[in-house]
């Protein structure tokens, strides 16, 4: 096989939750084969918390510590912080020189993601959100990345990377590659009140969810409406709890099907089945975590290191860059 050079990342707004545990478990994946860079978005969260940026630090920290319980790892992967590498600003403010105006408005997310801060009262029409694409691509290529995981929401921005790299390569010289999708099955979780998983709607459950949480969160779930007593006949297809089970207790579906439409089994037992489910995925999880967390500068130490494999890559990008442009 050919070892490609991936590259993806993540925002560090908060605590990371199940939704995010398929996109970890592909990037540990991909690591086995490909070379592969995993960055902090830092300057990327600026773009919608700019006026909310206390907690960055500390999110960072945090988040690379979950990436790392669930099995990143920095001698195979180079993980670092989209900040520690000023050459990415730099490629940034060269990319903004070229990037028409119209390819940034015709980003199908930008209109939508506007109105949708302005009906939380907070306008975020600034430079630096319209820009969030430019940034995108001047992370991906910096790196020269051949292929980068996404979800289809994110296409139209990889779209306008590919479409820089070769705007790039056609106004100087062939320097960047034009990186491919990386489509997964990404499952997409809800919420357990059914709406999209969201910290800020308290409706997540955390990666490294404490047992008790699990099974709070778990009772907290909204099953078949339709259903009022134990022995009456369930409706798998329009349960949350059937939706989890699903991805989480695959190897009892048929039976928990079955036994839900015979209305042999109530939603308390399917709920607390659920609940054990998770646990077995998720207790290794906060083992490994609090075992990073018990060693004092450990995290610390994989940025470090991973800004200086990154800048090192960064600088070569760059001086061929420089080179094209003449200057």
């Amino acid at each position: 096989m050919t070892v490609k050079r991936i590259l993806s990342g993540m925002r560090p707004t908060g605590r990371l939750h199940i939704g995010h545990l398929s996109v970890l478990e592909n990037w540990v994946e991909l690591q086995k084969d490909h070379q592969c860079f995993f960055f902090v978005a830092y300057w990327h969260a600026l773009t919608t918390a700019f006026d909310r940026t206390a907690g960055i630090k500390e999110n960072t920290r945090e988040m690379v510590t979950d990436w790392l319980a669930v099995g990143l790892d920095p001698e195979k992967s180079v993980i670092f912080v989209q900040a520690d590498v000023p050459e990415t600003a730099e490629l940034n403010l060269l990319f903004s020189m070229i990037t028409p105006l119209g390819w940034l408005y015709r980003v199908p997310t930008y209109k939508d993601q506007v109105r949708q801060f302005k009906e939380q009262g907070r306008d975020i029409m600034t430079h630096g959100f319209l820009g969030y694409p430019v940034l995108m691509a001047a992370d991906i290529l910096l790196y020269r990345a051949d292929g980068v995981p996404v979800g289809e929401d994110q296409l139209p921005h990889l779209e306008l990377c590919r479409e820089l790299a070769r705007r790039f390569n056609h106004l100087y010289r062939p320097v960047f590659p034009e990186p491919r999708a990386e489509l997964s099955r990404i499952t997409v979780l809800p919420g357990v009140d059914g709406r999209k998983m969201s910290k800020s709607y308290a409706n997540d459950i955390g990666i490294i969810a404490e047992t008790e949480e699990i099974g709070q969160r778990v009772n907290a779930m909204i099953t078949d409406p339709a259903r009022i007593r134990k022995t009456d006949p369930g409706h798998p297809e329009v349960c949350l709890v059937h939706t989890y089970h699903d991805i989480y207790t695959r190897d009892r579906l048929a039976e928990i099907e079955e036994d839900c439409r015979a209305g042999r089994v109530g939603c308390v037992a399917c709920k607390k089945l659920l609940a054990g489910s998770l646990e077995r995925v998720l207790g290794p999880l906060r083992e490994r975590r609090r075992q990073i967390a018990a060693r004092p500068g450990y995290v610390e130490e994989v940025l470090a290191e991973g800004a200086r494999r990154a800048r090192a890559e960064a600088a070569k990008t760059m001086e061929l860059v420089r080179e094209a442009m003449g200057i």
